[in-house]
C-alpha cells in the first residue's frame, strides 16, 4: 500500500508539473514588419542631394531637424496599460499625417515604447499594439499603409532613463523614424 501511495504520490507530482509548465505564459517574440532599425544614437540629418530626384518632395536635413525626438513627426503619448488614442494623439497624428502627405517618398516606421514595468513580453506586445494603433489612424487619414511599417521596442529603449511617474509618461509612446 506504501509503495502504491508512493507511486501515485510521483505521479501526481509529476502531472503537476506539466500542467504548471503547459500552462505558463509563451515567450513572445519582437513583433515587427521589417527589420528593427539600428539603434538611435544621435539624430543625423538626411543626406538631400537625391532630393532633386524625388520630384522635389523629398525629404530633407531641415524636415529631420524639426520636432518630435529630433524629428518631422512628433512622438504620440499613452497611458498606463494603454494602447488607445486619445484626443491628442489623434491632433498630433494628424499633423504627422499632413506631414507625410507633403512628403510623399517619406517612408516611417512606427516604433511601440513602453515604461519599465511589466515583462518583457507584456511590453512587447502592448508596444506593438500602440505602434500599430498610429499606424492605424494615419491610415484612416489617407497615408498609405505601405509607406508604413511597426515595430515594437516594449521597454528596451527609453527616452528617459528615469524611474518615477514623469520619466514613465515619456516612455509610453509611439515614435515615428523617417527614412527614404
Amino acid at each position: 500500500m506504501t509503495r502504491q501511495r508512493t507511486l501515485f504520490s510521483g505521479l501526481l507530482a509529476a502531472m503537476l508539473a506539466l500542467l504548471v509548465v503547459g500552462c505558463a505564459p509563451k515567450r513572445k517574440p519582437e513583433v515587427s514588419t521589417g527589420p528593427p532599425p539600428p539603434p538611435r544614437t544621435a539624430i543625423e540629418p538626411l543626406d538631400t542631394g537625391d532630393v532633386n530626384k524625388m520630384g522635389g518632395e523629398g525629404v530633407t536635413g531641415a524636415d529631420v531637424a524639426g520636432s518630435g525626438e529630433g524629428g518631422p513627426m512628433a512622438d504620440v503619448r499613452f497611458g498606463f496599460d494603454q494602447s488607445s488614442l486619445t484626443d491628442e494623439a489623434r491632433a498630433i497624428l494628424a499633423k504627422n499625417a499632413q506631414w507625410l502627405q507633403a512628403h510623399r517618398d517619406a517612408r516611417v516606421t512606427v516604433e511601440g515604447h513602453c515604461d519599465e514595468r511589466g515583462t518583457v513580453e507584456y511590453n512587447l506586445a502592448l508596444g506593438e499594439q500602440r505602434a500599430r494603433a498610429a499606424r492605424d489612424y494615419l491610415v484612416s487619414l489617407g497615408v498609405q499603409a505601405s509607406r508604413l511599417r511597426t515595430v515594437s521596442f516594449g521597454k528596451e529603449r527609453p527616452l528617459d532613463n528615469g524611474h518615477g511617474e514623469d520619466a514613465w509618461a515619456r516612455n509610453r509612446r509611439a515614435h515615428f523614424a523617417v527614412t527614404r
